[in-house]
């Protein structure tokens, strides 16, 4: 049975190391960022470990280099990972019983974590995925922050590497089967996605997925007409 268990496990790995890799990547970048503006190495480092939310993260290291006080850059922490309450919901029946299971859950709940969760077909194997994506993520991302943070300034302008874009391509690559549903997830997705373009030149970072969540009021009509 343990030996079934493992091969089971082993296509989730596979599956989950492409975001793995990402999130490493991208937290080099948060890591030499915010020591090469000025930050001590402990701040990038303890931050990802306690909080834990990349572009949460981002945001709020953004707001303490522009001169912001520390309470303006948790509030806006705050206010980006509001998303995550969305995605706690829909992967809460996943994280089982007791107090520090659900707690430890909780933490390692993301966009990229639960997007690959919900892409599995059955119970279990969403389970399986949920904690295998989740402390896989969570300990690449630690690392990379740490990495990049003794690396300081010496990666130059992370900008120009283009880092900013692996988040999104592999969110993309993630949410694709979930669109073989049904007409139904297509435009639900579709007019996130529209929303979220249409105010991305005009919101902080983070907040065009909070507005792209409008777009299940689609998905709610569609099943409201179903049962009607």
């Amino acid at each position: 049975m343990r030996t079934a268990e493992r091969t089971e496990r082993i296509p989730l790995v596979r599956d989950s190391a492409l975001v793995w890799l990402a999130s490493g990547i991208v937290g080099l970048s948060f890591g030499a960022i915010a020591v090469a503006g000025g930050l001590p190495v402990w701040v990038p480092v303890v931050m990802s470990l306690v909080v834990y939310a990349g572009s949460a993260q981002f945001s709020a290291v953004g707001v303490l280099l522009a001169g912001g006080g520390p309470l303006a850059a948790a509030a806006t922490g705050l206010l980006l990972n509001t998303r995550t309450v969305a995605f706690s919901l829909a992967v809460a029946d996943l994280l089982g019983p007791g107090r520090f299971t659900r707690l430890l859950g909780a933490h390692l709940v993301t966009d990229e974590t639960v997007a690959f969760t919900l892409a599995q077909s059955d119970p279990a194997r969403r389970r399986a995925a949920f904690w295998i994506s989740g402390l896989g993520l969570f300990a690449v991302w630690n690392i990379g922050v740490l990495a990049g943070a003794l690396a300081g300034g010496a990666l130059g302008d992370t900008a120009t590497y283009g880092l900013d874009a692996a988040f999104p391509a592999v969110l993309v690559a993630l949410v694709l089967p979930a669109l073989r549903e049904g007409p139904a997830v297509r435009r639900s997705a579709l007019l996130g996605a529209v929303l979220a373009l249409a105010v991305t030149p005009a919101v902080p970072a983070g907040v065009p997925v909070l507005v792209a969540l409008a777009g299940l009021a689609v998905y709610g009509r569609a099943g409201r007409s179903r049962t009607a």
